[in-house]
């Protein structure tokens, strides 16, 4: 099976586009097919009207002062205007850091100053917690200085707050505000901003934590976010006709890589609910009529067991992922039955966010077996290896070991953060996981443990030195 994963990967040319061009080729493919649907609220945009959306943005952003290079945080649930953001961002090589929605203050703080952000975009609020009390807690000169020359004691670095909608705030800009300013901007410099990026810069950021308990931004590139989203859709056969529902988190890899670049690579409409609700994803496949839905398993688990699921039609579903955390083959196969959720050609994709996420993925046409009870294969222009954690030696078939990768997918580097990404990432370019993994004769992958000492909640890592340093300043 290596020789043929081989021969698959020599097939394929690396694609080094940014990701801008490849919303642009999309655009020129289908422009009037729909894009981005938010069902709940009949929010509906075709590739014409996202892309002319886009760009408005991002000469709004330019009109603003945000120059490339510079970072743009988005702290908000999956609102409308998400993933134009991140689009927006892209074309003028500003770099997308997404927030975690769980983010409190001190943890805010840290980011903002950490990745030494000039811009931020919120949203108001997300169940019990008020982002724009948060913020003015942090930066209380939001309320009486001029939004154009902002200057702020705890967060040194930030120069522009943003409100993610039409609503206006003190000292922030709003979305309406941004896309009447891109007048502002001509053509010939926004064009110029996008003729001089490079598809190996850095234009994502996620901060994933770590055993010493300081979340660490990891950086990603046009190429690593791009083709990645790419070989994804690939294995699940997206097309311009098929319509993957995501109640996956968008400020993860799962919702921005998996979701939105898969769609954006393949014209496949993206169905977006703003937070989870297992009521609120089977109302959406079945009047939108998916044909893929994503989630993690308790998301599979909360539907497939809710008591009005056979109330719903799924049968549109033909594909989708599970992953974000140990998905339990029964549960696979049950989402894959014809009389549950149809999802016969259910797959899931194995990584982590340094690795912008995938590093092993199942086609929808494999075996059930290897898609329910394998991580599948290395992605074309990747290359996988398991080693002994102790000696560093590559092991044969069959043998446990850390699971190490290297390839297009690869982080930059965590910013600012040169030794952490030493330890992580070796002098040959191999990112080393600290999983446990065991390469079967196919040369699929079979997850099996943890070196890390870490707790999944949800498909969220948790590490138990952060709940400790939290709980010693009480």
């Amino acid at each position: 099976m290596d020789e043929k994963v081989r021969q698959r990967q020599a097939l394929f040319e690396l694609r080094e586009k940014t990701l801008g061009q490849i919303l642009d080729e999309t655009v020129a493919r289908i422009p009037d097919k729909e894009a981005i649907v938010y069902a709940d609220r009949n929010y509906r945009q075709t590739w014409r009207e996202f892309a002319d959306t886009v760009d408005l943005f991002a000469k709004g952003l330019m009109a603003l002062g945000v120059q490339k290079g510079e970072k743009v945080a988005v702290w908000a649930s999956n609102v409308p205007y998400w993933v134009t953001l991140q689009f927006a961002t892209a074309k003028i090589g500003a770099i997308l850091i997404t927030v975690n929605t769980n983010y409190r203050e001190h943890e805010l703080e840290y980011l903002l100053n950490q990745s030494e952000c000039e811009n931020i975009f919120i949203m108001d609020s997300l169940r019990d917690h008020d982002y724009i009390d948060t913020l003015y807690t942090l930066a209380p000169e939001l309320r009486y200085q001029s939004r154009d020359r902002l200057s702020f004691e705890r967060l040194p670095h930030l120069r522009r707050v943003c409100f993610l909608g039409a609503e206006k705030h003190r000292g922030m800009y709003s979305v309406p505000e941004i896309l009447s300013m891109s007048v502002m901007t001509d053509d010939a410099e926004y064009q110029a901003r996008q003729d001089s990026l490079d598809p190996w810069d850095a234009i994502n950021m996620q901060y994933t934590s770590g055993t010493t308990g300081f979340p660490k931004g990891v950086m990603l590139t046009h190429v690593g976010v791009g083709l990645n989203g790419y070989w994804i859709g690939r294995n699940q056969r997206f097309t311009d006709e098929d319509r993957v529902c995501l109640p996956v988190p968008l400020f993860h890899c799962f919702g921005c890589v998996l979701g939105v670049s898969a769609c954006v690579n393949h014209g496949a409409c993206m169905v977006i609910l703003e937070a989870y609700n297992p009521l609120h994803v089977l109302a959406a496949v079945d009047s939108e009529r998916c044909t893929a839905l994503y989630g993690v398993p308790t998301m599979f688990l909360a539907e497939l067991e809710h008591k009005m699921f056979k109330r719903f039609d799924v049968s549109s579903l033909r594909t989708g992922i599970m992953a974000g955390a140990g998905c339990p083959p029964e549960l696979m196969k049950r989402a894959a039955q014809p009389d549950e959720m149809n999802m016969t050609g259910i797959v899931s994709v194995y990584g982590q966010t340094e690795s912008a996420p995938g590093s092993t993925m199942s086609a929808w046409t494999d075996p059930l077996d290897l898609r329910t009870e394998t991580v599948g294969y290395a992605f074309p222009h990747v290359q996988c290896k398991i080693i002994d954690p102790e000696t560093g030696e590559e092991l044969p078939n069959g043998e446990v070991g850390e699971f190490c990768s290297r390839g297009y997918n690869i982080m930059k580097g965590y910013y600012k953060m040169p030794d952490a990404t030493f330890k992580t990432v070796d002098e040959d370019g191999w990112l080393h996981s600290g999983d446990l993994l065991m390469r079967d004769d196919r040369g699929c992958f079979v997850a099996t443990g943890r070196l890390k000492d870490m707790i999944i909640r949800g498909g969220e890592n948790i590490y138990p030195k952060e709940i400790e340093d939290f709980v010693i300043t009480h």
